[in-house]
């Protein structure tokens, strides 16, 4: 029994018992090691699986790989994550379990993620219309404010503190499924999701270990394992040998646990009062570019009178390589405008600047990359 609710601990609330960096950095090393060892006795076997039965993400012309490739890398996440966790969690001093508890809310914000991975491997392998997905995708993104995780106080930004419900439960849903389909829809090159969602989760490891929030950081560090793994069979993989793809299974995934860590990172007491604005500023930064990008392309489908579900080749990767770079040259371009756009923000709140300044100077930097990719692209067709 013990062992069950350390499982359903995956969306646990953080302990209130105090701990020690050493035992915590234990647990995120065991987490850590024990997800990563998971997923590579996993991913061989999904791989050979896939070539078996023939489970492929053929080519067209809106992809960017010519051969067909196994693409169910994404069902081992889930797995691992929980596995990694729960040996974490074992590793825990006896007063740090006392901590642990479940409810009913815990139960209901883990069935969401599990709805979503599910429905993340039907699509992989039967396929499913973009408008069912987004249905699924509302239905889960509900079940967070429904257990009470919601946007209710924005911190004094734009002069705005707490907000109603009415307002609060619609912004939810919308904010969890633009980051869900933001890490979805960026997964269109070798390592862009892993590698962005990496960096993400490492930081979010960082931020809920300082709270001590260990079990929540130690999920991150599990999953962070995980995606270390895949993304070297996603990148140095051999088409025709172990090169997968981590399919709707793995992004969808990644994007639902993206959207729970941000808002539970606003929530106290993981954000204290005195530093709830700066909380927001770590979530706004870490999302950005995924975010932004996804939206960019909702629009511009919206304004050209296109289908904002149908799929095309305008997403920031498509944009780097439009103007010639490779497509590791262009992983790497979009990982430097990550880290630059880290660097600065921690430089412009460091400086005492405001966040909807901070906001400002970011939706500048990415107009104007990609202004800068759009010019040169059409510069280059019509030479």
């Amino acid at each position: 029994m013990i062992a069950i609710e350390r499982l359903l601990l995956f969306y646990g609330s953080p302990s209130s018992v105090p701990f020690d960096w050493n035992e915590a950095l234990i647990a995120f090393v065991t987490a850590f090691g024990v997800a990563a060892a998971v997923t590579l006795v996993a991913l061989p076997l999904i791989v050979k699986g896939c070539q078996y039965f023939k489970f492929y993400d053929l080519p067209d012309g809106r992809k960017v790989h010519k051969t067909p490739v196994p693409r169910l890398g994404g069902m081992a996440f889930m797995p691992a994550a929980i596995i990694g966790l729960s040996a974490a969690l074992y590793t825990y001093g006896d007063t740090a379990q006392e901590g642990i508890t479940v409810s009913i809310s815990t139960l209901l914000m883990a069935s969401g993620a599990f709805l979503i991975y599910m429905i993340g491997i039907f699509d992989d392998r039967f396929g499913m219309k973009a408008v069912h997905k987004f249905i699924i995708q509302a239905v889960t993104a509900l079940f967070l404010p429904l257990c009470g995780l919601m946007i209710s106080d924005l911190n004094g930004i734009f002069g705005l503190h707490e907000i109603p419900l009415w307002v609060g439960y619609p912004l939810t849903v919308l904010l969890i499924m633009t980051i869900v389909n933001a890490i979805n829809l960026i997964d269109g090159i070798d390592g862009l999701a892993s590698g962005l969602c990496i960096l993400i989760l490492s930081a979010y490891t960082y931020v809920f270990a300082v709270n001590d929030a260990l079990m929540i950081a130690s999920l991150c560090a599990a999953i962070v394992g995980s995606l270390a793994v895949f993304f070297l069979f996603n990148f140095f993989g051999r088409t025709g040998g172990y090169k997968i793809f981590m399919g709707d299974a793995g992004s969808l995934f990644l994007g639902y646990v993206c959207a729970y860590v941000s808002i539970k990172s606003l929530h106290r007491p993981i954000a204290p009062v005195n530093c709830g604005e700066e909380q927001m500023l770590i979530s706004v930064t870490l999302l950005l570019i995924p975010v932004l990008d996804v939206a960019r392309v909702a629009v511009q489908r919206w304004l050209t009178g296109h289908n904002i579900f149908a799929p095309d080749r305008t997403h920031i990767h498509h944009l780097f390589m439009n103007v010639g770079l490779s497509m590791h040259w262009s992983l790497a371009a979009i990982m430097m405008l990550f880290l630059s756009v880290c660097g600065i923000n921690f430089a412009l709140w460091q400086a005492h600047f405001l966040l909807p300044v901070i906001l400002a100077v970011d939706i500048a930097i990415y107009a104007f990359v990609v202004t800068v990719l759009l010019r040169m692209g059409a510069k280059d067709e019509e030479e």
